[in-house]
């Protein structure tokens, strides 16, 4: 059990990092508080729109492994024995 506890912490924390490496690479639509900022000078740096799909699909499928990994990382601690 834990060597289980354990690659669910790696899990968690390795997807928490490219989750967020992979949302600030996300294009902006515009119209937020981003163009507030300056962020609405960098709509000249334009991705391929097959690159962008992809970047938003694989941040997609790292938050859905980063959400089971932490539902799966409560019930383990909810039901393992009382000495873990």
């Amino acid at each position: 059990m834990e060597i289980l506890q354990i690659a669910l912490q790696v899990i968690i924390v390795v997807t928490g990092i490219l989750c967020i490496m992979f949302v600030l690479l996300n294009k902006g639509k515009g119209g937020g508080l981003s163009d507030m900022f300056g962020g609405g000078m960098t709509q000249s740096l334009n991705t391929s729109g097959a690159a962008q799909k992809n970047v938003v699909r694989i941040t997609t499928v790292l938050a859905i492994v980063w959400v089971l990994a932490i539902v799966s990382y409560g019930l383990l601690m909810r039901f393992s024995g009382p000495g873990v």
